[in-house]
């Protein structure tokens, strides 16, 4: 059984929309390029008709991809009122080795994005923390396991709802 990818419904929706768009208009777009290029002739040389057949072969790659997420996607609430990590939820922690904090929100893979403080609730450090509370220590496993702290769980849209 294909386990369920989690995803909130913003998330979702994004998706979707991404799908439509590919679908609608960068697939037109793609089909016009080729048109273009094989309009251009010997298409053995031709390397305009080279990269709109990659990009075609992009675009309908990143299409299935995206149906085939739809179709196994759990849609998940985001965390409200809570007192424990959850999906949704804001986090800042303290790295007791620096004394640094840092703040993430905590989604599924689909949503993740490290680089801009969103990281998945399977990740070694939202493994660690989903579940715990505010005050709480753990360790971080991994390659050099760390121990952080919980100092504060954010609840709702943007985190607006403190714990």
């Amino acid at each position: 059984m294909t386990e369920k990818l989690k995803i909130t419904k913003v998330g979702y929706q994004k998706l979707q929309e991404e799908l439509r768009t590919l679908i609608d208009v960068t697939r037109d777009e793609v089909k016009s390029q080729l048109a273009e290029a094989r309009a251009q002739g010997d298409l053995s040389e031709n390397a305009d008709y080279d990269a709109a057949r990659n990009k075609q072969a992009e675009v309908e790659a990143r299409i299935k991809q995206i149906e085939d997420i739809l179709e196994t996607a759990e849609i998940i609430e985001e965390a409200k009122h809570t007192n424990r990590v959850a999906l949704g939820s804001t986090v800042t922690i303290k790295v007791l080795s620096t004394g640094s904090e840092q703040r993430y929100k905590i989604l599924g893979t689909i949503e993740s994005d490290p680089f801009n403080g969103v990281i998945s609730n399977i990740c070694p450090l939202g493994e660690a923390i989903v579940g715990k509370s505010a005050g709480e220590q753990v360790e971080v496993k991994g390659l050099k396991p760390y121990k952080v702290e919980i100092v504060k769980i954010e609840t709702g849209e943007n985190g607006k709802n403190s714990k």
